[in-house]
């Protein structure tokens, strides 16, 4: 565990990793190792532990329970991902530029968070109206 929320660390599999986000979808996680393995990252993804579910409440004196409640819907299946090398921070690989796509270009913010389908890199992220 990390002493504050920007450098997350954990063991994931057995390896001490550090944290890249963790409860994602299955489609973001193939774009995400898609760019960190791009990048020379060792990409390890293991299923998010299922969220506590509160006690059923239990039925009041005199109370019969023939209506049973319905079963609440499996929760969706998400991942916790991380890299082997647990110093990564991923705000600092953006903003330090340290992370590139496929094609050359360095990956902005609005590509790391899916707003843009193309890093546009041209124009600083501070200029941006």
């Amino acid at each position: 565990m990390a002493l504050n929320k920007n450098h997350e660390f954990e063991e994931l599999d057995g390896v001490k990793c550090g944290i890249v986000e963790k409860n994602v979808s299955p489609e973001r996680l193939s774009f995400l190792k898609e760019i960190l393995e791009s990048n020379g990252y060792s990409v390890i993804a293991v299923p998010s532990p299922a969220p506590k579910a509160a006690p059923a409440p239990k039925p009041a004196e005199g109370e019969t329970d023939a209506v049973a409640a319905p079963a609440p819907p499996p929760p969706p299946a998400t991942f916790t991902v991380g890299v082997t090398d647990y110093t990564f921070n991923w705000v600092n690989a953006i903003f330090g530029r340290l992370l590139k796509t496929k094609d050359g270009h360095f990956i902005t913010l609005a590509y790391w968070q899916q707003q843009d389908k193309v890093s546009n890199d041209e124009v600083p992220y501070y200029e941006k109206s």
